[in-house]
């Protein structure tokens, strides 16, 4: 499992890492694994350009002892200062020592020029810490640089974007690849940060030693969903397996309630129940399924219910399926409807799965506010609602309704999805498949979060680079599940 701590978090560690160690002996590691990373990147180090963008503190002195190591192996290292007098005074000589030259990055035009030449550019500019924004007088470097077109590395995060939330509230760097420490930042791992970051790559300096067990964000890998995966046993049966109701579509929106269905049958419950005015839609492609139109109270025993796709105004429905002493998810026009003060009531699990639309119409903002922060978005939701919520989108964030809405709850990130899922029906199958995850015993984050990762992933298998319908996403679901059980 990938693990993400926020800034003050990484701060307590480095204290206490740094007290155990000799002096400057964390920034070492630090530029030793940056050194490496820019070297390999650029394939040849002798006879290279390097620039490296130099701010105040630590972030630019890892910047400097790097760009030491690189001009000691025949690099034409320069370092454009920013904030010449609070530059970091040992990186500064270790880079001199080494033969690196120093020009200023404000007002001369010395920087621009510089980048303008350079075939790699360390980003050192502002840490962790940084919040806010970039200050003005470092946009010229961020604008030549994005006018170069050179290779760009950031120290610990690309300048401008926030360690903690993800969000860009401004100008910032674009990087190719980032150099992160210790651990990821959830910047690293959230849109719209992760899109400045490029690829990531952690280097260890040995803060695993000291960091708490419960991190602020947590992204599962193959090996942590094929442990969560439901595998039926010699002795089940359709039931013991989990059964799975779906109250969903309409005379105006049938294909709705077909795309949950398709969904459901493949995430490992052993029935699926269908309720709604879409039965014959849903017989005529799945004869597997158990449909009725007598409304879910009439359906059957079932362990989970899906309640939402395509449903339009049934607010009855809806408020039906919520009086159910079974895991619920919601999603569609079912969020729309959905009395908040009956899913806060509500003893048994609740699985909200939005998209940021969706999103803004329940907290009252526009899109764009929960585009721009979707932590902070995913866990005001939980906390509102006493649900565990999904927020749909490019990176995917899953919040638990047990401490999942508090500044200290974890989060879960998913980001195996493709540009190509951003399409008519896609979201129902999502919901059907988590829903069938619920009625096989996974918890709601389990579920949303196994979910988010089998339905990224086969949207990923189902298009290799071309347009994807829902219903291939749907087929492609078995194939995620076994790559992801094959490891």
């Amino acid at each position: 499992m990938r693990t993400a701590y926020s800034v003050e978090t990484v701060r307590a560690a480095e204290r206490e890492l740094m007290a155990r160690l000799p002096e400057g002996a964390l920034m070492q590691r630090a530029a030793a694994g940056l050194a490496v990373a820019c070297g390999q990147l650029m394939g040849r180090v002798y006879g290279s350009r390097v620039v490296l963008l130099v701010g105040s503190g630590d972030n630019g002195g890892d910047a400097l002892y790097a760009g030491a190591r690189l001009a000691r192996r025949g690099a034409g290292v320069t370092a454009v200062l920013l904030a010449p007098e609070r530059t970091h005074a040992g990186g500064l000589a270790a880079l001199r020592a080494a033969g690196g030259t120093v020009v200023s990055g404000t007002g001369s035009g010395d920087g621009e020029g510089a980048i303008r030449r350079a075939d790699l550019v360390v980003d050192g500019i502002v840490g962790i810490g940084g919040r806010g924004g970039l200050r003005d007088d470092a946009l010229p470097l961020v604008e030549a640089v994005r006018e170069a077109g050179a290779a760009v590395v950031a120290v610990d995060l690309p300048s401008g974007v926030d360690a903690d939330s993800g969000e860009v509230p401004g100008a910032a760097i674009r990087a190719h690849l980032t150099v992160t420490f210790g651990t990821h930042k959830p910047g690293l791992l959230i849109d719209p940060a992760r899109e400045y970051a490029g690829t990531v790559r952690l280097v260890d300096i040995g803060l695993g030693e000291v960091l708490p067990a419960a991190p602020e964000l947590e992204a599962l890998q193959h090996a942590d969903v094929a442990r969560l995966l439901p595998v039926p046993g010699v002795e089940s049966d359709k039931y013991r397996r989990g059964v799975v109701g779906i109250a969903a579509g309409s005379a105006r929106y049938p294909g709705a309630a077909v795309l949950a269905v398709a969904g459901a049958l493949r995430g490992g419950a052993g029935a699926v129940r269908y309720v709604g005015p879409a039965a014959d839609a849903v017989i005529a492609r799945f004869p597997e399924a158990l449909v009725s139109d007598q409304g879910p109270h009439k359906a059957g025993r079932v362990q989970a219910w899906v309640v939402g796709p395509g449903v339009g105004d049934d607010a009855g429905t809806v408020a039906e399926v919520l009086e159910a002493d079974v895991p619920v998810l919601i999603d569609a026009d079912g969020l729309r409807l959905a009395d908040r003060g009956a899913v806060r009531g509500r003893t048994a699990p609740t699985l909200m799965t939005p998209h940021a639309g969706e999103a803004a119409a329940l907290l009252g903002v526009g899109r764009a506010e929960v585009e721009g922060a979707r932590l902070a978005a995913v866990r005001e939701l939980a906390a509102r609602y006493g649900a565990t919520v999904l927020l749909k989108g490019s990176s995917t964030l899953v919040a638990d309704s047990v401490g999942g809405g508090g500044a200290g709850g974890a989060v879960r990130v998913n980001a195996t999805g493709t540009g190509w899922l951003a399409t008519a029906g896609s979201g129902d199958v999502l919901s059907g498949l988590s829903g069938s995850l619920l009625a096989a015993g996974l918890s709601a984050l389990d579920a949303g979060s196994v979910g988010a990762y089998l339905h990224g992933l086969a949207g990923r298998l189902a298009a290799e680079g071309a347009p994807v319908g829902a219903q291939e996403v749907a087929e492609g679901v078995g194939r995620a599940w076994r790559d992801v059980r094959g490891g």
